[in-house]
């Protein structure tokens, strides 16, 4: 009987393409992990098969996969949109760039869904991280000991309502509100980076809460959101009471070890319906 065929990593920062590969490992299907230099952890990657290549070289990333026999592909982890003329493209590159069009100068939704149909005209199939990491299992309400009281859910829904509004500018998955009074939105910088400037903002009273979720219409096989135990400790570090997010709409990384940190550092954790009060989109999967 043939073995299935590799399935491809395109790897950004973080720990979410070794988790992947482990979790296919497991599964009986053999990852090759293509880590994009200057993301990558390429320590993280060592104990699979993988090749470290420039982002931009796309000759390079295509004749690689091809040879590993990579036929489904998953894109994961962070990668920060460089500038176009540091890129530096090979020739495959530059013709990809071309057939990428006015998508290039597009906010991420319309880029990251571009690169998939380009990887699909390629032959690949693109798969979501979720397809294998799962998100199905991710329950609604409390994860931990602790639940939101009335004005940290009170919070929760005007942050969605803000995230709401956001998604048809695309500029981001996450946001902070305390006491009804928005105190930051994700845009480039990324979570962690917000998070960081939510420090000098909180104000008097209780602390405030973080929503992350996807945008309307986002292409979650390119970038769901995800949260793990260092969102959680960043959510402490900046005086927050907790973290909310679609339950089923979020790779949660490291569940357990995330509702122990919670826990801990006294946060809530809580999951939304997808079809609840709190969150409306216009297309889920």
């Amino acid at each position: 009987m043939s073995q299935p065929a590799r399935v491809g990593i395109l790897a950004g920062g973080g720990p979410l393409p070794a988790q992947l590969a482990d979790v296919l490992r497991k599964e009986g299907r053999e990852p090759f992990l293509v880590g994009f230099r200057g993301f990558a952890d390429e320590a993280l990657l060592a104990p699979y098969p993988h090749e470290m290549i420039r982002l931009a070289a796309a000759g390079a990333i295509l004749q690689t996969l091809r040879a590993q026999g990579c036929r489904e592909l998953v894109l994961i982890g962070p990668v920060l949109r460089p500038s176009w003329r540091s890129l530096r493209p090979d020739a495959e590159g530059v013709r990809l760039l071309a057939r990428l069009g006015r998508s290039l100068f597009a906010g991420d939704d319309g880029l990251l869904a571009a690169i998939v149909r380009l990887l699909e005209e390629e032959g690949f199939r693109v798969r979501g991280a979720h397809e294998f990491l799962g998100t199905a299992q991710n329950r609604s309400g409390p994860w931990g000991r602790i639940a939101p009281d009335h004005q940290a859910m009170a919070d929760i829904r005007h942050a969605v309502h803000v995230l709401s509004v956001m998604g048809p500018l695309d500029i981001g998955q996450g946001c902070v509100v305390q006491n009804g009074l928005t105190l930051a939105v994700e845009a480039l910088e990324g979570t962690d980076a917000m998070l960081h400037r939510c420090g000098s903002l909180r104000q008097d009273g209780a602390g405030g809460v973080l929503v992350k979720m996807p945008k309307a219409g986002q292409e979650l096989r390119a970038d769901m959101p995800a949260i793990g135990p260092v969102t959680v400790r960043k959510a402490a570090e900046a005086g927050l009471r907790g973290v909310a997010f679609p339950s089923r709409l979020t790779l949660v990384m490291e569940p357990d070890h995330c509702i122990k940190e919670a826990d801990r550092l006294g946060l809530f954790l809580y999951g939304l319906e997808p079809d609840s009060v709190f969150y409306k989109r216009k297309k889920d999967i």
